[in-house]
């Protein structure tokens, strides 16, 4: 009998030992996955911190370089059959500079370009007072700094619409580089003319001549021989 209740005895407290280390184990491992949740979180968080900075870094450095990229350069030309035009285009793509085109308010035809028929280019290159109007205007002229001029050679001169057209803006402290277009003529006496247009502060460069067969890498190589390096390298 009483090796039967001693028997007892022993099995109740095998099974109170049993629940004690199960309860133990049970809060320690509470315990390990409440630690586990919480580093994670913590890792979590700092993770977070720098991607919500980095695109707001990103954005300040680009809107200041925009800022700083403003264009100085501005190619301006009249061109009546396209020849100048291809030049100019050109000249503006190797250099990423804006380009505006001198439109006249009245269009010239065929019959108003047809050589010594007394036409309406006859008239006006006979007579230097001719001022042809401009269709539109640029912008913001005060912005730029550098402007490149082109014309086709009309009777040994630029058409007399250039002339309206350095009479238009306040050219002063700025450098006009003009470039003309012809079959055979030359620059000639038309970019000593259109100079004396401009005010005493323009810093007017010697202008170049091309045929209808100039190549970009010709005016690649006319251009880095009038402007600094700086502007053929944003190119």
């Amino acid at each position: 009998m009483l090796k039967k209740t001693i028997s007892i005895l022993l099995s109740f407290t095998l099974l109170f030992a049993l629940a004690g280390c199960g309860n133990g184990a049970s809060s320690n491992e509470a315990s390990s996955d409440s630690t586990v949740s919480a580093s994670q979180t913590e890792q979590s968080s700092n993770n977070e911190e720098p991607n919500s900075e980095t695109p707001s870094n990103t954005s300040t450095s680009e809107t200041e370089q925009g800022t700083n990229m403003e264009n100085t350069i501005l190619v301006a030309y009249f061109s009546a059959t396209g020849t100048t035009e291809q030049v100019a285009q050109q000249a503006a793509e190797i250099l990423d500079a804006d380009l505006y085109e001198i439109v006249p308010e009245d269009p010239y035809t065929e019959e108003d370009l047809a050589y010594y028929t007394g036409g309406r280019a006859d008239q006006e290159q006979d007579d230097p007072s001719a001022r042809p109007a401009i269709s539109g205007g640029v912008e913001n002229m005060s912005q730029y700094d550098t402007i490149l001029l082109g014309y086709p050679i009309w009777h040994g001169q630029a058409p007399r619409i250039i002339s309206t057209f350095l009479e238009s803006y306040d050219f002063a402290g700025k450098t006009i580089i003009p470039f003309c277009t012809s079959h055979s003529s030359g620059v000639g006496s038309s970019a000593d003319n259109l100079h004396e247009l401009c005010p005493d502060t323009v810093n007017w460069i010697e202008g170049s001549r091309f045929g209808s067969e100039v190549t970009g890498v010709e005016i690649e190589s006319w251009l880095s021989s009038v402007l600094s390096d700086t502007f053929l390298s944003r190119s």
